[in-house]
């Protein structure tokens, strides 16, 4: 009788753990700029935690790529639209968010940021050009995420 309380225990725990972290770390929809471009880096996923992001605490942006050739330096030109409206832009040093130099295959490009608590709830979109150090575009894709109306820690 023991065992098989525990055993459900510990079943009911591994849900409540899946169930809990299938919440904070979701796979983000991708889009290409231009469908029809070939893209020298292809962007396979996006995952965004927390999901939703929440104001006054850190977020990360991991974005899963590949290439088919070196990439010595490059940037990121970031621009963030709310309810379709263009709120923000801002531009990273790619050796900043990825190991340089990027070596052909897989890679992944990390960034993490605070947004401040008076950023508004709710739907953003966001486009990303990855661009080499001669401002050639290796890449360009969007993807939405949400922000929140409360932070993901509770008032102390």
């Amino acid at each position: 009788m023991d065992i098989v309380m525990i055993i459900r225990a510990i079943t009911i725990f591994t849900l409540l753990l899946f169930s809990i972290l299938s919440i904070s770390v979701e796979a983000t929809d991708i889009r290409y700029c231009d469908k029809k471009a070939d893209y020298e880096v292809k962007v396979h996923a996006v995952e965004i935690t927390p999901d939703p992001i929440a104001r006054g605490q850190p977020a990360t942006f991991n974005i899963a790529a590949s290439t088919g050739k070196n990439i010595s330096s490059g940037k990121l030109n970031i621009e963030v639209a709310y309810f379709g409206w263009h709120v923000y832009s801002e531009s990273h040093d790619l050796c900043g968010e990825t190991s340089c130099p990027v070596s052909t295959g897989d890679f992944v490009i990390s960034h993490s940021q605070v947004l401040p608590v008076f950023t508004p709830p709710g739907s953003y979109s966001l486009k990303m050009k990855i661009v080499d150090a001669n401002n050639k575009q290796l890449s360009c894709v969007g993807f939405d995420f949400s922000i929140g109306f409360g932070s993901s820690v509770a008032a102390i």
